[in-house]
């Protein structure tokens, strides 16, 4: 999976002066546009989007150092249709316009080009299991929330905070399947993963009922899922367990993941130091 992820990288950057469609890229790393992007985003660190944004401009920096070619043949060049538009542009990256630049010669921002590999650290292991799961209900309170990858996420903290005990209760009573207990449900991701994109956050259960007229109902298709467990800090382990899921166990098994939502049992420790976490994300054979 690497291997083919680089070589669709190698592609980028053979056509920065190009459009670059996502689509042939997932094809030339062998996987879904979907999972593409995801795979992309966890092993980066930023979306794909920006990371093809940054490296064109770090191109077009050099060209506008080196003086062979007109600002706004070097704004044509690389994808933008004005001068204006390629100095904004141009001027939230290195922080000076180009006509600036070219004329004292700053000192430019670089976006290194990246190439991927895998770290095998060995002093953990990471448990998981496959099972294949007929078509339920995610029952619940629903909020939109925004994504944080660091630390308790303020909004789902508040927004649970909010919802009734009794409510609580009620949900208990309707779930009837794996997995138990109330949970955590990510959907409607931004398939960037960017910090501060939203998502539909429901704290609720998975369950075969109908919902009541009071709660959100979440219909979930049959599928396979993958499920991850691990033990630690909370939140940072759950957080971690995310992570490494898609920057370790993905790249080194047959799977790639799928459109679903993505499922957290979470049991806290009464001090509420340190969680047990149990992670369900949708997926699917990769292409042999």
């Amino acid at each position: 999976m690497l291997e083919q992820l680089n070589q669709a990288m190698a592609h980028i950057e053979s056509r920065l002066d190009q459009p670059i469609e996502v689509a042939e890229l997932a094809r030339i790393a062998m996987t879904s546009e979907y999972h593409f992007r995801r795979m992309f985003s966890a092993l980066a660190g930023l979306p794909l989007s920006e990371y093809i944004r940054r490296r064109r401009l770090t191109v077009a920096g050099a060209e506008v150092l080196a003086g062979e070619r007109t600002l706004l043949e070097v704004a044509l060049r690389y994808g933008y249709g004005s001068g204006e538009a390629f100095a904004r542009a141009f001027r939230a990256l290195h922080g000076v316009g180009p006509g600036e630049a070219r004329r004292t010669g700053a000192a430019l921002r670089s976006q290194p080009r990246m190439s991927f590999r895998l770290i095998i650290e060995g002093n953990s292991s990471m448990r998981y299991r496959i099972v294949d799961k007929d078509a339920f209900r995610v029952v619940g309170k629903k909020a939109r929330v925004p994504l944080v990858h660091e630390g308790v996420n303020p909004a789902i903290a508040e927004f649970i905070r909010g919802i009734a005990p009794e409510t609580i209760r009620r949900l208990t009573a309707l779930a009837d399947q794996e997995p138990r207990g109330i949970v955590g449900v990510s959907d409607q991701l931004d398939p960037s993963r960017a910090e501060g994109t939203e998502l539909d956050y429901y704290h609720g259960v998975v369950t075969h009922a109908e919902a009541p007229e009071d709660l959100d109902a979440l219909p979930v298709p049959a599928g396979t899922w993958a499920i991850f467990e691990n033990s630690g800090p909370f939140p940072q382990a759950l957080q971690h367990l995310w992570r490494d899921v898609y920057t370790q166990w993905f790249p080194s098994n047959p799977y790639r993941s799928r459109p679903g939502p993505e499922i957290l049992r979470v049991s806290v420790s009464p001090d509420g130091a340190h969680a047990d976490a149990e992670l369900w994300i949708p997926v699917e054979r990769s292409a042999a």
